[in-house]
């Protein structure tokens, strides 16, 4: 198997717990280490099994989707009740950039690249039950959700599905929340900033694609804004709110949706 990477750490197999394994690589995109946790059902014989990039938002690393919203136990829940085939998933650090990379490429670090190409090249060198050959699905939250979104579309011949939460639409939003400057952002093609801009520069065929806000989240109209967008431009999607707000609660619950979503889209 080919190396993408000059160092390698996973964890110990003696000391992991609840399904979870933690790869440290360090990535040229990167320009140095990056963290991705991630969880395997304990599958007997299992092999190209789904994978599934799950970002997550600003202030955040690779464990938060685990340690905060519990989604190694929701996944194997609903594995063990058949609600969805095995499936892996990969929840990487965004690069450590500031309060959030924005899963963009900036600052002599291709955070971009970093999810699209050396996440899933990690877990398929070091996790035996994922290969070349898994469908490869991407979801978040937040930031994670504008990097899901945009990320999905891009790179449309790379995933089978795209499902973000109370996500972050354009980097114009990214004040709302992190204390560096748009400029950092900003992309040479203004296109490539938001999630409607890079549907009109890539178009074509997109991944089955679905997401969700709360009613009380500081993004709802910012969402309701790009669900009229994509119904006009006639993109199919499933958009859908429900009650909450930019909170843990929330994803914890409806990453579900996601998780179901990419069932129904073998």
């Amino acid at each position: 198997m080919e190396e993408h990477f000059r160092t390698t750490e996973i964890s110990d197999p003696q000391f992991e717990t609840n399904n979870l394994r933690f790869i440290t690589v360090k990535a040229k995109n990167l320009k140095g280490r990056g963290d991705i946790c991630v969880f395997v059902p304990p599958v007997k014989n299992a092999e190209n099994l789904p994978l599934v990039i799950l970002l997550h938002g600003v202030y955040g690393s690779a464990w938060v989707w685990s340690h905060k919203a519990g989604v190694h136990r929701t996944a194997w829940e609903m594995i063990q009740n058949k609600e969805i085939p095995p499936i892996v998933i990969a929840m990487p650090s965004d690069g450590l950039w500031g309060d959030g990379s924005g899963y963009l490429a900036h600052n002599q670090k291709d955070f971009e690249k970093w999810i699209v190409e050396d996440v899933p090249n990690a877990v398929i060198q070091n996790i035996p039950s994922v290969s070349t050959t898994s469908e490869l699905f991407i979801s978040g939250l937040s930031m994670g959700g504008f990097g899901a979104l945009r990320l999905g579309i891009k790179y449309a011949k790379k995933f089978k599905g795209i499902s973000a939460h109370s996500s972050i639409t354009d980097i114009a939003q990214m004040p709302l929340f992190v204390e560096e400057s748009t400029k950092n952002y900003e992309q040479e093609d203004e296109r490539e900033n938001s999630v409607l801009g890079v549907l009109e520069k890539y178009g074509g065929a997109i991944p089955k694609l679905r997401f969700d806000c709360g009613t009380q989240d500081d993004l709802i109209s910012y969402n309701r804004e790009l669900h009229a967008a994509l119904e006009k431009k006639e993109v199919n999607h499933v958009y859908d709110e429900f009650s909450g707000a930019h909170e843990w609660s929330y994803w914890g619950k409806h990453v579900k949706k996601s998780l179901l979503f990419f069932s129904s889209s073998k």
